[in-house]
C-alpha cells in the first residue's frame, strides 16, 4: 500500500511539474495581410437551403409548375388546370369553378414545405394573381389552418379577397395567426357563385430579414449576418452545373419579375436514393439579385459562379457525348451569359442588363469583383479517359473574354473535387499557366486527413494563383453528422489557413444549411425545422475566425516550427495575427490531445501585462456532443481570460489548456 501511494505521489508530480508548450509569437513584425475575404459562406440549394429554407416562402409549386402540377396541393370540387398564364415563362394557372352545390365547396390547400411554420401574434401576407374570366367579381376566402387540432375549427387564422374583372390583377391580404403552428396548410376557396382563375399563390412571414416582401427567413438571414463573412460564393456548387445541360443554373432566369421566373430542376432531389424528395424544384424566388442584395447587407464581396458549358462530369464522365456538353466552337452563348452578368452587377442603367437591375429596385451598382468559371470540373490525363483539357480549354475562352471586356474583374478557377490525386495534380499547374487570379480547392475528408495535413499550405508556390478553399468539412469516418470532434479539427485546419494567409484568400465552409426533414448530406452548418434553428459547432468555429481575423499574420512557431500538429507538438495547432483597429494581438491554439497542456504564449516585442481575454470551444463531457434543436446552445463559445506578465522585451501568457479545446487569446498592446 505504501509503494502504491509512492508511486501516486510520483505521478502527481511528474504531471504538476510537465513541461510547458512554449509557442513563439514575434508580435513586433507583421506579416503578410490578412484579405477581408479570408472567412466566407457558401450556399447551394442542398438540404432544402433555399426554398424551404433560407427562401422565406410558405407555398410550394406556387406557380403550379412543377411536372405533376398539383404536387403540394390538395384540391376539391371543380378544379381545373389551365395554361393562360399572365406569365409566359410560368404558364399554368387553375380555374376554381362553381361547385354547382351549396354544400359543395371549390377549394384548393397547399401543404408548404414540411407543412408551414407559423407564430402565434405574426401577420402573414398572402398574395395572388387572379381574375375573373366571365367579367364580374368574386370573393376568395383564404384560411391557415391547423388539421391536427383536436379542437372545433381549424382556422388559425383568415382573410378574404375581393377579385374583378377579366384582366389579371395581384391580389394581397394579411392573416395574422392566433397561435403557433409547426405544420399549418393553406387554403383558398372559391366562389360559390362565380369562376376564378389563380396563379402565384403566395404567402410570406410579414416579418422577414430587412422586412423585404420577397425576402428571407429572419432567424436564418440572421445567423449569416452574425458569422460575418468576408465573401458570399453562390448558387453553388453542383446545381450549377446541373445533371445536364438543361438543369443547370441559369442566373438570367433567376432575375426578373419573380412571378415570371421558370421553375427549375433540382439536381438534389434525385441524387440520393437513400433520401429521396422527388417535389424538390427550383423557385429561382431567391435568385442572383436577392443574394447580391445579401453580400450588401452583410457587407461581404458577392462571388457568383457560373456554368462553363460542362454538364456534372460525375454523371457524364464522356466529354464527347453528343448533347452532354456543349461544344467548343457553340460556347458563346455561355461566355456572353457571364459577360451579361457582370452588366448586371456593374453597369450603368441605361445598359441593357443594368437597366434590369435598376427597374428591379438598385440602380446603383452591386460593385462585383470576382467571377468564378465552373464548379469542379476537370481535366483528364492520358490514363484517365484521354479526353485531354476538357475544362481549361473552355476556361481560357471564358478568361479571354472577360478579361478583354472586364480586366480588372478577378477569375476564379478550379482543381476539380479533390483536395490530391491526379486529377489535382494536372489542374493545379494548369490554373497557373491560364493565370487565373484564384482556383477553388474542395475537400470533404475524415479526421486523419485534417490531423495530417496541417502544412498543407506551408509549400503552396507562393508565385502562382492564390486559394480559394471553396468547400471543406470534416466528415467523422463512420459518424456524418456534426460533433464536437470534426469540428475541432476544422479549427486545427483553420490555423494553417490562417497562417499561409500570403497564398489562401478565401475559405468557405459548406454545406450551409440543412432543414431537419429534407437533408440529403450533413454535416452542414445550421439546421433548421419550420421554427426553429440552431448553430452548429462548425459553425461557431467559422463564426470565430471570421470575428477574429485580425489584419496581419504573425510568426508563430515552437521551437522554430510551424504549430501544426508537427512531431513532438503533442497534437497543437495554433496561429497568431494582429488587429491594427484594435491594438490586439490575437492567438488562435487548438489542443487536440486528450490531455490537458501547460502553455506559454512568448509574445516577442509586445508590451503588455495585466490579462488576456480568452474564448473557449470545447465538449461538455463527449467528443460526439453536438447542438440540437432542442438544446441549440450545448456546445457555444465561452469567455474568460488568462495571466499576462512582462520582461523588458516580452509579454508571456500561461494557461492549462483542456484536452480537445479550441482557445482564442487576445492581448491588447500596451
Amino acid at each position: 500500500m505504501k509503494k502504491l501511494i509512492t508511486l501516486s505521489l510520483l505521478a502527481a508530480s511528474l504531471t504538476a511539474s510537465a513541461q510547458s508548450q512554449v509557442l513563439d509569437v514575434k508580435a513586433a513584425k507583421l506579416g503578410a495581410p490578412v484579405q477581408s475575404t479570408m472567412y466566407g459562406i457558401f450556399f447551394e440549394d442542398i438540404n432544402y437551403a433555399a426554398d424551404g429554407g433560407l427562401y422565406a416562402e410558405l407555398v410550394m409549386n406556387r406557380s403550379f409548375e412543377f411536372p405533376n402540377h398539383f404536387a403540394g396541393w390538395d384540391i376539391s370540387g371543380k378544379v381545373m388546370l389551365l395554361s393562360d398564364s399572365p406569365f409566359d415563362k410560368n404558364p399554368n394557372c387553375v380555374r376554381l369553378a362553381p361547385s354547382g352545390h351549396s354544400d359543395k365547396h371549390t377549394m384548393i390547400e397547399n401543404h408548404g414545405f414540411f407543412g408551414m411554420g407559423v407564430k402565434g401574434g405574426e401577420d402573414y401576407r398572402f398574395s395572388v394573381w387572379a381574375r375573373v374570366p366571365g367579367g364580374g367579381s368574386a370573393k376568395l376566402w383564404i384560411d391557415l389552418v391547423d388539421n391536427a387540432t383536436m379542437g372545433d375549427d381549424q382556422k388559425i387564422g383568415n382573410a378574404s379577397v375581393d377579385v374583378s374583372g377579366k384582366e389579371w390583377k395581384k391580389y394581397t391580404a394579411t392573416i395574422k395567426a392566433k397561435r403557433t403552428v409547426d405544420k399549418a396548410h393553406l387554403r383558398v376557396w372559391g366562389d360559390s357563385k362565380a369562376t376564378t382563375d389563380l396563379d402565384h399563390v403566395s404567402l410570406f412571414p410579414v416579418k422577414t430579414w430587412k422586412g423585404r416582401e420577397n425576402g428571407m427567413r429572419q432567424d436564418l438571414a440572421q445567423a449569416l449576418f452574425d458569422m460575418h463573412p468576408g465573401v458570399f460564393r453562390f448558387p453553388g456548387g453542383c446545381i450549377v452545373e446541373g445533371t445536364d445541360l438543361e438543369t443547370r443554373y441559369d442566373w438570367k432566369n433567376s432575375v426578373g419579375p419573380v412571378e415570371n421566373r421558370p421553375l427549375n430542376e433540382n439536381r438534389w432531389h434525385y441524387t440520393f436514393t437513400s433520401r429521396y424528395f422527388p417535389n424538390y424544384y427550383q423557385s429561382y424566388g431567391l435568385g442572383f439579385f436577392e443574394f447580391f442584395l445579401l453580400c450588401e447587407d452583410f457587407g461581404c464581396e458577392p462571388l457568383p459562379v457560373i456554368s462553363c458549358g460542362l454538364s456534372c462530369q460525375f454523371q457524364n464522365p464522356d466529354p464527347t457525348k453528343p448533347g452532354v456538353h456543349v461544344p467548343l466552337d457553340q460556347l458563346e452563348p455561355y461566355i456572353q451569359d457571364a459577360l451579361d452578368l457582370v452588366e448586371f452587377a456593374n453597369g450603368p442603367v441605361d445598359s441593357k442588363w443594368g437597366k434590369v437591375r435598376a427597374d428591379m429596385g438598385h440602380p446603383e451598382p452591386f460593385n462585383l469583383k470576382f467571377l468564378g468559371v465552373g464548379n469542379e470540373q476537370w481535366d483528364y490525363d492520358e490514363k484517365h479517359g484521354g479526353f485531354g483539357p476538357v475544362f481549361t480549354e473552355r476556361l481560357k475562352k471564358f478568361s479571354d473574354a472577360l478579361r478583354k471586356r472586364y480586366p480588372n474583374l478577378k477569375l476564379i478557377g478550379t482543381t476539380g473535387p479533390n483536395s490530391e490525386g491526379w486529377d489535382f495534380d494536372l489542374l493545379q499547374p494548369r490554373m497557373k499557366e491560364l493565370k487565373v487570379d484564384l482556383y477553388d480547392e474542395h475537400y470533404y475528408r475524415n479526421e486523419q486527413w485534417f490531423l495530417s495535413h496541417g502544412l498543407r499550405y506551408d509549400g503552396y508556390d507562393r508565385k502562382g494563383p492564390r486559394v480559394f478553399a471553396g468547400e471543406y468539412a470534416c466528415h467523422g469516418k463512420g459518424k456524418k453528422w456534426n460533433h464536437f470532434e470534426t469540428s475541432l479539427y476544422e479549427a486545427a485546419h483553420m490555423t494553417g489557413i490562417e497562417r499561409n494567409a500570403d497564398i489562401v484568400h478565401m475559405a468557405t465552409y459548406a454545406p450551409l444549411f440543412a432543414h431537419v426533414e429534407g437533408w440529403q448530406w450533413r454535416p452542414d452548418a445550421i439546421w433548421y425545422d419550420n421554427l426553429r434553428s440552431f448553430k452548429s459547432v462548425s459553425y461557431y468555429v467559422q463564426q470565430l475566425f471570421a470575428t477574429n481575423k485580425g489584419t496581419n499574420v504573425l510568426s508563430l512557431t515552437m521551437q522554430g516550427k510551424p504549430v501544426a500538429g508537427q512531431e513532438g507538438q503533442n497534437g497543437l495547432f495554433a496561429s497568431a495575427v494582429f488587429d491594427k483597429q484594435t491594438g490586439e494581438v490575437i492567438v488562435k491554439v487548438v489542443n487536440t490531445s486528450k490531455q490537458e497542456q501547460p502553455i506559454t504564449i512568448n509574445l516577442q516585442g509586445l508590451k503588455a501585462a495585466g490579462t488576456a481575454q480568452t474564448i473557449t470551444l470545447s465538449h461538455n463531457g463527449s467528443m460526439d456532443d453536438e447542438n440540437t434543436l432542442d438544446n441549440p446552445e450545448k456546445i457555444t463559445p465561452k469567455t474568460g481570460t488568462a495571466p499576462v506578465t512582462a520582461n523588458k522585451k516580452n509579454a508571456v501568457v500561461t494557461d492549462q489548456l483542456p484536452p480537445m479545446t479550441f482557445r482564442i487569446y487576445k492581448i491588447a498592446k500596451g
